[in-house]
């Protein structure tokens, strides 16, 4: 295992550490709640950040596994392409977004606009999700297991939402399908995978309504 302390360094000096230290090891950061933009653009590695970090965690992550013991601030794994980030605690504003792939999990609860221009990224919120929560969402899925703001899936283009709870309002081009016996399926290996409890069966799925969503 290898220590980084981020207190009164920049992001260059952290992440260049960083890089030098993925040799096979963990790499445990304490003190980056300062930084921003940390381990941006990794292709392999693990990293634990011990306590909160800042904002741009993780982003253009494609590969690494990058875990978070309580907060993150806003625009976490933006435009992810690969690997994993998890959130123990709660993420803020725009987390997940313009992602292609990848999976995004925050125990808690997540920010408004969240998983907006999603292309193929999973991403799992264990508490609650803020207003315009997918919009715009191309591809993925999207995996609530509390409630939701308003415009919920605003302008879904396409992937699936499902959410446990209820929603404040649903967005345009939204529409509630049955949840199948493969949806439930993909759930439970999600949720298995990542030591989640859940029912599958209490989720409800939304899906678009039209492939033209813009269009009459």
């Amino acid at each position: 295992m290898v220590s980084i302390n981020a207190k009164k360094k920049d992001i260059k000096a952290v992440n260049e550490a960083l890089k030098a230290s993925l040799n096979g090891d963990t790499v445990h950061i304490v003190n980056a709640k300062h930084i921003h933009g940390l381990a941006a653009g990794l292709k392999e590695g693990e990293i634990v950040v011990q306590g909160d970090a800042g904002d741009y965690l993780g982003v253009l992550n494609n590969g690494a596994t990058i875990r978070v013991t309580e907060n993150a601030g806003k625009y976490a794994a933006d435009n992810m392409t690969g690997g994993t980030v998890i959130i123990e605690g709660n993420s803020a504003y725009g987390a997940a977004q313009y992602c292609y792939g990848g999976v995004f999990i925050v125990n808690g609860d997540a920010g408004d606009f969240s998983g907006t221009m999603n292309k193929g990224a999973t991403v799992i919120v264990g508490g609650n999700i803020g207003d315009e929560a997918a919009t715009y969402m191309l591809n993925g899925d999207l995996i609530v297991l509390g409630d939701a703001g308003n415009n919920f899936a605003n302008y879904l283009i396409n992937g699936n939402v499902y959410i446990a709870g209820q929603w404040k309002s649903l967005g345009h081009n939204t529409t509630i399908e049955p949840i199948t016996d493969e949806d439930i399926a993909k759930l439970l290996d999600y949720f298995e995978a990542y030591g989640i409890e859940a029912d599958p069966a209490n989720f409800k799925k939304i899906v678009a309504a039209s492939e033209k969503p813009f269009y009459k």
